[in-house]
């Protein structure tokens, strides 16, 4: 049986500077002691999107300060605390280096272990902290940077079986809402404005709908939101409306299609576990409503548990780090050495192919 264990974790991947203090009892149940996040959203929404270098000058500037108000949060000091974990990868490697570069002074300092964190184990991983989920199960990881489809076997143990060709699902909100002039970030935008939109106005395209293989595609939506906005402009209010509620639809039949795919091809290899299967869906695009209930609807007809953690674990946050260095610590994996390097890509799954046109924008890894 695995021993109590308490670990700090730091989170500087994107554009969110993130600590937190998270326990691991001998049973496995967690406890969360501080979760601290700043986020850089007003620094970067006049550009449109995030710029590398003045996150890592936010990270740099506010990190320290954010590492000591989860420990005062917590109520504890570093000698309390058994480990330190930090976000290695993937991500922009200036926000990276802050984060890891910190952990490891921190680690040394204080004669701790340190355990440099994959960010996509954080996400893979953080349902069995908020749900005790039992191995395996499915995750689906919607964000600005990765759109995957990923078997969890356990700790270490990933298996991709779908990914994007192109654009990740939160970068194709984005780029939709910044070519129709709402703001950023886009996926929110757009989902608002799809409410009073006629979702039926536009038959816009749905990507690799009807095809064996479990990736995604965007870019060709992307296109032809571009090609019927330019076609009626100027654009009305209604028209952007009723552009992004088309646009929304489409996604959702899109992703209804990929996941029940993936949810078919799971109950097949999975045939007699002993526990209902399980989606998890982790990354911001989660919390859209419309992609939520298409999914909790594809799972009740199928029969799998619908797991969403609440919408501050599904973006970036530091819990979903140190909870990852805690089970890796538990499992009884060895630390890593003060010498390990951030990756800007660093796979779940390292045996999978890289595909045409993969990970050549964003940290799509």
């Amino acid at each position: 049986m695995a021993p109590f264990l308490r670990i700090l974790g730091i989170e500087t991947s994107c554009d969110e500077t993130a600590a937190a203090v998270v326990e691991r009892d001998a049973e496995g149940r967690s406890n969360v002691l501080s979760d601290v996040v700043l986020s850089q959203l007003d620094e970067h929404s006049a550009y449109g999107g995030v710029v590398p270098e003045i996150a890592a000058r936010a990270h740099v500037e506010a990190l320290d300060e954010l590492i000591d108000e989860a420990l005062k949060r917590a109520n504890v000091s570093l000698s309390d605390v058994d480990a330190i974990a930090a976000t290695s990868g993937p991500g922009l490697i200036g926000g990276l280096l802050v984060g890891l570069m910190t952990g490891k002074a921190i680690a040394r300092a204080a004669g701790k272990p340190l355990y440099a964190v994959n960010h996509l184990e954080g996400h893979a991983l953080t349902a069995r902290l908020t749900d005790g989920l039992s191995f395996p199960y499915l995750m689906l990881l919607v964000s600005g940077g990765h759109t995957q489809l990923i078997l969890v076997r356990g700790i270490g143990d990933y298996e991709r079986w779908g990914t994007t060709i192109d654009d990740a699902l939160g970068e194709a909100f984005d780029k939709t809402a910044k070519l129709l002039g709402l703001p950023y970030p886009g996926g929110p935008a757009v989902e608002r404005m799809a409410q009073a939109g006629n979702a039926d106005r536009f038959n816009f395209p749905r990507p690799l709908v009807g095809e064996a293989r479990l990736d995604f595609s965007f870019s060709g939506l992307k296109t032809a939101v571009r090609q019927a906005a330019t076609e009626i402009a100027p654009l009305t209010d209604q028209d952007v409306a009723d552009i992004c509620a088309s646009f929304q639809k489409a996604i959702s039949r899109t992703m209804k299609d990929r996941i029940g795919r993936g949810l078919q091809r799971f109950k097949a290899q999975f045939a007699n576990l002993p526990q209902k299967p399980a989606l998890v869906v982790a990354g911001g695009v989660a919390a859209n409503q419309e992609i939520r209930s298409t999914l909790q609807a594809l799972c009740d007809t199928n029969g799998f548990r619908f797991i969403a953690p609440p919408l501050r674990l599904c973006t970036d946050n530091a819990v979903m780090i140190a909870w990852a260095g805690l089970e890796r610590m538990a499992k009884g994996v060895a630390p890593d050495d003060l010498d390990v390097q951030p990756r800007s890509r660093w796979p779940l799954d390292s045996r999978a192919e890289t595909l045409i046109g993969f990970g050549k924008r964003g940290a799509k890894a």
